[in-house]
């Protein structure tokens, strides 16, 4: 079976050629997004592997299927760039990454709450300029504190941890309660509006739904502690970037980090370093001292990436063989579509 891969990158490659020894798969690599535009591109293969910034909704997907797509991988584990029910309806077969490194992402998240809280990004900036002022970059013990953590699932079930670990008491909230964290003595479950008053950090690890769309928009920001931190490594769409802006200028947010942003397609995983920036929103964020802001790097470590090429050849190896791929490892939103009697 030949896969397409759509929005390749030197890493990507790296990753799948390394696996593909064990699968023997033929594989073709493709740097363009995947859209209603491009999906051209894919005849001649049976399955196209996309990733987070690949639109397909229902116009590529009868394309796909036009050219004799059967099956879509997507090496992530959120799936909201994918019109599901198109693809039922077309008789493609749907599969995704559900876990790959937990780990990888709350990590990383832990790593923007420290940079941003004792401003690193800010200091190495200085240092490199020969500034050793310590002036502007106080910041606050975690000891203590209050961590909000919406979502806890596997990433938010590691986040949480990781916090208590420091000596916070974490706030949880998600509609189905883990139970690892229920009996956690440093965790304690709540509604989304008491934890978006009480906490001092706030992190985000919920997928992108139509009920998480701006989970976080001004009516959530108004209920928040002054100076409260805002940590997103899920979705750019949980937050609403206009209110972020205008909590970040009355300064009711103290500080934002963010790894994903709600209009990321067309700017993260490119180099534009010597082009305009046309995307205003990101542009302000960038001006604000108080916001970090990476290009959606959470999942990249050695590990997740081995596990990502795995579980995706794995599910294209066995489609293959047998029509169907594997059921999903872990316990979460059932994602794989059967294709249409």
């Amino acid at each position: 079976m030949k896969i397409a891969f759509f929005d390749t990158h030197h890493f990507d490659k790296e990753a799948f050629l390394a696996a593909n020894e064990k699968f023997h798969l033929e594989i073709e690599f493709l740097e363009g997004h995947l859209n209603s535009q491009t999906y051209r591109l894919a005849r001649g293969a049976q399955a196209v592997c996309i990733f987070v910034n690949d639109k397909v909704d229902e116009a590529c997907i009868e394309g796909l299927k036009d050219v004799g797509i059967q099956l879509i991988v997507l090496r992530s584990a959120g799936f909201n760039n994918v019109d599901l029910r198109a693809a039922k309806k077309h008789g493609i077969v749907v599969a995704r990454v559900p876990a790959y490194s937990p780990y990888a992402v709350a990590e990383f998240a832990t790593g923007l709450v420290l940079a941003l809280n004792r401003k690193i990004h800010r200091a190495y900036a200085r240092v490199r300029e020969q500034n050793f002022s310590l002036d502007g970059l106080v910041g606050f013990d975690l000891y203590g504190k209050t961590v909000g953590v919406i979502g806890t699932g596997k990433i938010g079930t590691v986040f949480a941890k990781i916090m208590t670990s420091f000596g916070c008491q974490v706030l949880a909230h998600d509609p189905l309660k883990n139970p690892e964290l229920e009996n956690h003595p440093g965790v304690q479950y709540t509604d989304l509006l008491s934890l978006c008053k009480q906490a001092d950090i706030i992190s985000l690890h919920v997928p992108l739904t139509p009920d998480t769309h701006h989970i976080i928009a001004s009516d959530k920001i108004r209920l928040m502690k002054k100076g409260v931190l805002l940590i997103n490594t899920s979705r750019g769409a949980l937050i609403d970037s206009k209110a972020l802006i205008e909590g970040l200028k009355s300064e009711k947010i103290g500080g934002a980090a963010l790894d994903v942003y709600e209009e990321e397609e067309h700017v993260f995983f490119q180099d534009l370093s010597g082009q305009i920036l046309q995307d205003d929103l990101l542009a302000r964020l960038l001006t604000f001292p108080n916001v970090l802001i990476t290009s959606h790097q959470a999942f990249l470590t050695r590990e997740a990436l081995h596990n990502i090429a795995v579980t995706t050849l794995e599910s294209v190896s066995e489609f293959a063989k047998t029509g169907q791929i594997p059921a999903p490892k872990v316990v979460g939103p059932e994602v794989i579509q059967k294709p249409a009697p």
